[in-house]
C-alpha cells in the first residue's frame, strides 16, 4: 500500500484509537501531518487510577477497604485466580482487619455480554459499597461493569456500552469504589476506564468507557505475576506491546476533532500527548529489554517485575491517549475463534487470547502506518532496541519495526497469523463485516477504499513470519 493511500485514509479516519477505546463514533485515528485548527482540541488531561506497586502490596488492601468505611465488600475473581497467592493474600488482607466480604468466581475469560450480566446481577443482589477484583483483564473488566451497574441499578445494560451497539450514557450515580490487583502482566485494566466485552451475534467485541469506572486503586505486586503459565506471559505482553505502540503512533491530541464545548465532554482518549507519550516509551524500553527474559525463564523475578511495571505504563499511556487499528482489528479475529489455541487457557471453548489477537495484525498496520508518522515509528523502534539511524527512510523504519515484532512471534512460536489459528482466506469477509460494524465510519461498500484496506490488512496477516 502506497504512503499517499495511507496518509488519505488516516486523514479520513475518525476518533483517536479502536472503536471499543474510542472517544467517538469516528475511531481509528493515527497520527496525522498537518498543524492545529480552531476546530481541534487545544487541551489533554493526564487521568488515572492511585497506583501502588511493591512486592507483597496485595496484604495491604484490608487497610483500603477499612478507610474507604466499607461495609461489605465484594471480591471478584476466576476459578483459576482463585488458587494463586494472590487471591489468597486478597482474601488474608481483608481477615486481618475483620472486613466482611463475599467472592464471586464466576468470570469468564474474554467475558461476553451474558458473563457480565451474570457478574452484575450478583453485585445487585446485596448491598455491596465497595468491590475488589484479583484477576486478569477479563477479571477487572468484569468487576468494572458489577461495580458500575450495581451503582446504577435502574439501567440497561446498553445505556452505558459504546456505539454503534450501545447508547453511551453518562450514569446518574458514581461508581462506588473498587480496588483492582491485576494477575497478568498485559491489559493495564487496573488503570483505564474501559470494560471490554464479547457480542457473540454480532460476531465483535464492545465495551464501556467512562472516566467513572477507573479503579480507584491499582494494587500492582510483582509476587502476583511470578506464576503466570507461559502463554499468559507471552500473550498478555504482546497486548502490552501494542498499547505502547498504538498510544505513542495515535493521532496527537491538538489534531482531535471535535473541539470539547465543555471540559467535562473532552473524551477519556485524547490522542498521543505530551505525558502519555513518556508512560509509552517507557513502556517500550523495558520490552525491548526485559519480555524474551520474562516469557524463556519464569524465574526471573528482575523481569517479571519489571514487565508489570510495563503493564501499567503502557495502560496510564493508552488510558489516556487511545489505541487504534491492532486492537479494532482483533474484536472479530477473538470473537469468530475457531477453537482453543491457546495453551495455558481454559479448554472449555473458543478462544484466541486477546494479546495474540492483537498481535496477529500488528506487522500489517504498522507497515501501513508508518508512512503516516514515520518519526514516531523510527522512536518506537530505537527504543525497543533497533540500531536504527535517524535519517532512515519510510520504507527502512517500516521493515526494521516490523521484523522486532515478527521477531518476538518467532521467537515466542505462537501460532503464524490467521491461518495458524484456524482461519482461511474465506474467512476474511466475515472478519471485515465485522470490522465494519464496529467502526461506523467506514462505509459498508462494495467500492469503499477503506473496507478494502482493512480487507487487505487482514489478507496480509493470514501469515506473518
Amino acid at each position: 500500500m502506497s504512503a499517499s493511500l495511507a496518509r488519505g485514509m488516516l486523514h479520513k479516519m475518525g476518533g483517536s484509537c479502536c472503536p471499543h477505546h474510542a472517544p467517538t463514533t469516528n475511531p481509528f485515528r493515527m497520527a496525522k501531518l498537518h498543524g492545529n485548527n480552531k476546530s481541534t482540541d487545544y487541551a489533554f488531561e493526564m487521568v488515572c487510577s492511585t497506583l501502588r506497586f511493591g512486592k507483597g502490596v496485595t496484604l495491604e488492601i484490608g487497610y483500603d477497604v477499612r478507610n474507604l468505611g466499607a461495609k461489605q465488600t465484594l471480591l471478584i475473581t476466576d476459578k483459576n485466580v482463585q488458587n494463586t497467592i494472590a487471591f489468597k493474600n486478597a482474601e488474608q488482607a481483608l481477615k486481618m482487619v475483620n472486613i466482611d466480604y463475599e467472592v464471586f468466581d464466576d468470570v469468564l475469560i474474554e467475558p461476553s455480554e451474558k458473563s457480565m450480566q451474570k457478574a452484575i446481577a450478583f453485585a445487585k443482589s446485596k448491598p455491596f459499597d465497595s468491590f475488589i477484583a484479583v484477576g486478569g483483564g477479563s477479571v477487572i473488566d468484569t468487576t468494572k461493569a458489577a461495580a458500575l451497574y450495581a451503582s446504577n441499578p435502574e439501567a440497561d445494560f446498553l445505556d452505558f456500552v459504546g456505539p454503534p451497539f450501545g447508547k453511551s450514557l453518562q450514569p446518574k450515580n458514581p461508581m462506588l469504589p473498587l480496588i483492582a490487583v491485576p494477575t497478568t502482566a498485559g491489559t493495564g485494566s487496573e488503570t483505564t476506564a474501559a470494560a471490554i466485552m464479547d457480542l457473540p451475534e454480532h460476531k465483535c467485541k464492545t465495551g464501556i468507557r467512562l472516566r467513572c469506572i477507573k479503579p480507584y486503586l491499582a494494587v500492582v505486586d510483582p509476587l502476583n505475576v511470578m506464576s503466570m503459565p507461559r502463554n499468559v506471559a507471552i500473550y498478555s505482553g504482546f497486548d502490552v506491546l501494542c498499547h505502547a505502540l498504538e498510544s505513542y503512533t495515535a493521532l496527537p491530541y491538538d489534531q482531535r476533532s471535535p473541539r470539547p464545548a465543555r471540559p467535562e465532554v473532552r473524551p477519556v482518549y485524547q490522542g498521543s500527548n505530551p505525558i502519555s507519550d513518556v508512560w509509552s516509551r517507557e513502556a517500550l524500553r523495558i520490552i525491548g529489554k526485559y519480555f524474551r527474559r520474562s516469557v524463556f525463564d519464569p524465574s526471573d523475578e528482575e523481569a517479571r517485575t519489571e514487565m508489570l511495571k510495563a503493564s501499567s505504563f503502557a495502560g496510564i499511556g493508552f488510558g489516556n491517549a487511545g489505541v487504534h487499528l491492532c486492537h479494532g482489528l482483533s474484536y472479530p479475529i477473538s470473537s469468530q475463534a475457531k477453537g482453543c489455541v491457546a495453551h495455558g487457557y481454559p479448554q472449555d471453548k473458543n478462544l484466541i487470547p486477546h494479546g495474540l489477537s492483537v498481535m496477529t495484525t500488528a506487522v500489517a498496520d504498522f507497515e501501513f502506518t508508518t508512512a503516516a508518522c514515520p518519526d514516531r515509528h523510527l522512536v518506537a523502534a530505537q527504543t525497543l532496541g533497533a540500531d536504527i539511524p535517524n535519517n532512515a527512510d519510510n520504507e527502512y523504519i517500516s521493515r526494521t519495526l516490523c521484523d522486532q515484532l515478527r521477531g518476538f512471534m518467532k521467537d515466542f512460536g505462537v501460532p503464524n497469523g490467521l491461518k495458524g489459528m484456524g482461519f482461511e482466506y474465506s474467512d476474511i469477509d466475515h472478519l471485515t463485516e465485522a470490522a465494519s460494524h464496529s467502526v461506523p465510519n467506514i462505509v459498508i461498500s462494495p467500492k469503499s477504499t477503506d473496507r478494502d484496506i482493512i480487507s487487505k490488512l487482514y489478507e496480509k496477516s493470514l501469515t506473518v513470519y
